[in-house]
């Protein structure tokens, strides 16, 4: 079955199953093989591109037999473009294979077993991605710029004229984007466009390696009207982003109407993509903390006070540790805008390095929140020996850093996992949100 071209192998393999990153897995002469682009229960030809001593991976070339999850990708750029790897999987699929491997992580790495499966929050699957940074670059071989995501695994932009995971009016923009940015003398010294998304308004933030000139601003100002979007410039670090046109837009925000909280925030400030399974989130995230008035409870990783505001929204007392002293300060002004600033206070640390000393000077917790970047908490979890609060919701953003913070949860701390799911918060990507709930028995 084996044949060459271009000095790579290539040979037919049975998909079994799918590893983290949703390659498919086989067996070929003794070898673990992970095949990109093909799904379980499919035969595939595909080309050996890597060699290894334990494995091999390979792209596949044609699909021969069809698994029964495949579909026809939406976007005609899937394949190409690295935004999206799991477009050829119905959605089913998608989240079965992430429920997987969060039970797999936790399995393997963490050696707990949730007691109860959650079910899985799931949004929109199109169109809900309203965060991206768009990569801007100058082709001559292409014709002129191009706006987009990179490549798969390359530095180059892929050549696109839509996004079927943006919102169809950011979408629409990316033609008009190339042509504009193509008619400005600093062509090739604006690499990136981040889009931020709000309930009133879209921003651009473009960013920019030398001024534009008077013409320059007048084709910008030009687009801002013409695509009703508000446009900003950052000339070096995300602090250094400032409105350019119109200087004055509705402010960005997000809300969260179960709990009657609006949360303004800048266009380079951390929140979450998809805004629609983030209101579910913390909504779940809520109900099985269950705070109550009176009760201590603190968010650690809080960011601009995504569930820390709807914490505070229970009466309970709510402390939100962050190791930005910018986002402290968004998340202070955000409680005042809502009210809440006689039940919340905000701590600037560096929750990286904690110590029992450093937890413990929070005062006594009666439940806690987590929500770290996807290094996770070990340093938390590992301090929590003098506050111990009986009930702590962790969201992950990587099963496996959950699964090795939920080992020392379960085997040193004395929690059980009473319960785990996932969050579909990227849907057509092998990216895994979830939820677990730790609990203490006792004192």
């Amino acid at each position: 079955m084996n044949r060459t071209h271009d000095n790579l192998p290539e040979a037919l393999f049975e998909i079994a199953s799918l590893d983290h990153e949703a390659q498919g897995i086989a067996r070929h002469e003794g070898k673990v093989v992970f095949v990109e682009g093909a799904l379980p229960g499919e035969t595939v030809r595909a080309r050996i591109t890597r060699r290894k001593a334990q494995f091999d991976q390979a792209t596949t070339l044609a699909v021969l037999h069809p698994g029964p999850s495949r579909v026809v990708p939406r976007c005609p750029h899937f394949g190409v473009c690295g935004g999206c790897n799991m477009q050829h999987a119905d959605p089913a699929a998608q989240v079965a294979f992430k429920q997987r491997i969060l039970e797999d992580n936790l399995a393997r790495i963490g050696r707990v077993r949730p007691e109860a499966l959650l079910p899985t929050i799931q949004g929109p699957a199109w169109g809900y991605r309203q965060r991206a940074r768009l990569s801007v670059r100058l082709v001559v071989k292409k014709g002129g710029v191009l706006v987009g995501f990179h490549e798969k695994a390359s530095s180059f932009v892929a050549d696109m004229q839509r996004c079927e995971i943006l919102p169809p009016h950011v979408s629409a923009l990316i033609v008009p984007l190339r042509e504009m940015v193509m008619a400005l003398s600093i062509r090739d010294r604006l690499p990136q466009v981040e889009v931020a998304v709000g309930e009133q308004v879209t921003v651009l933030v473009f960013r920019i390696l030398v001024s534009p000139t008077p013409e320059d601003e007048a084709l910008i100002r030009a687009f801002a009207d013409r695509w009703q979007v508000q446009v900003w410039f950052q000339a070096k670090g995300p602090d250094s982003a400032r409105p350019f046109h119109p200087l004055e837009a509705p402010a960005l925000n997000y809300s969260l109407p179960e709990f009657g909280v609006v949360m303004p925030f800048g266009p380079t400030e951390f929140t979450q993509v998809n805004a629609a399974v983030n209101r579910v989130l913390v909504g779940r995230a809520v109900r099985m903390l269950d705070p109550q008035p009176g009760e201590r409870v603190a968010d650690l990783f809080c960011g601009l006070g995504n569930f820390t505001l709807a914490l505070a929204r229970s009466g309970a007392q709510v402390i939100g540790v962050e190791g930005s002293p910018a986002l402290v300060e968004r998340a202070r002004q955000n409680a005042a805008c809502n009210g809440l600033s006689a039940n919340t206070t905000f701590v600037a640390a560096n929750l990286f390095t904690a110590t029992e000393d450093s937890l413990a000077a929070l005062g006594p917790l009666d439940k806690m929140l987590i929500d770290p970047p996807r290094d996770g908490a070990v340093e938390v979890v590992k301090s929590l020996g003098r506050l111990l609060p009986r009930r702590i919701v962790y969201v992950s953003c990587s099963p496996a850093t959950l699964a090795r913070d939920a080992q020392i949860l379960v085997h040193q701390q004395g929690y059980r996992l009473r319960a785990a799911g996932v969050a579909n918060m990227f849907p057509h990507t092998a990216h895994v949100e979830s939820i677990a709930l730790f609990e203490r028995d006792g004192p």
